[in-house]
């Protein structure tokens, strides 16, 4: 009788965690830029570029929602940086607090996870550009991993 092989068990793709009509706040450190998220928003996805690595001083953290579901209660201290024709990174000017990445190509706003009050009910989805991250750290959580985008 043959012998039984195992198949590797194909992970199941996860349901969202967040429900459309939940609502997320956040802020910067020091509550210059406070906002509010209505709507859906993506799971955490981790970047690992050299340009996260420079704003972060690591890896950078995202949650997408659409542009239209956020909402600014305070953004006097809320700054832009021009990282090329078509990103920018927003940023607190009062405390330096890492904010947002805006792609103009894209319907989303990136929000830094770290700037969200928890609990958030997310989940980390996966790493990107992992081939760019430095050699001080390593990934091994087991989310899938992307040598770029």
């Amino acid at each position: 009788m043959p012998k039984k092989v195992s198949r590797p068990k194909t992970p199941k793709k996860k349901a969202p965690r967040r429900k459309a009509a939940a609502e997320l706040h956040g802020q910067c450190g020091c509550g210059s830029v406070m906002f509010t998220v209505k709507g859906p928003v993506s799971d955490v996805v981790w970047c690992h570029c050299s340009k996260c690595q420079r704003f972060h001083g690591g890896p950078g953290a995202y949650a997408a929602a659409p542009r239209g579901a956020i909402s600014f209660q305070r953004r006097d201290g809320l700054a832009w940086w021009d990282v090329s024709p078509t990103v920018q990174r927003g940023f607190c000017r009062q405390c330096g607090s890492s904010l947002f990445v805006s792609d103009s190509n894209e319907a989303t706003l990136s929000i830094c996870a770290g700037a969200l009050t928890p609990p958030t009910g997310l989940s980390s989805e996966s790493h990107l550009f992992v081939g760019s991250k430095p050699d001080w750290y390593e990934v091994k959580d087991g989310l899938p991993q992307h040598q770029t985008s």
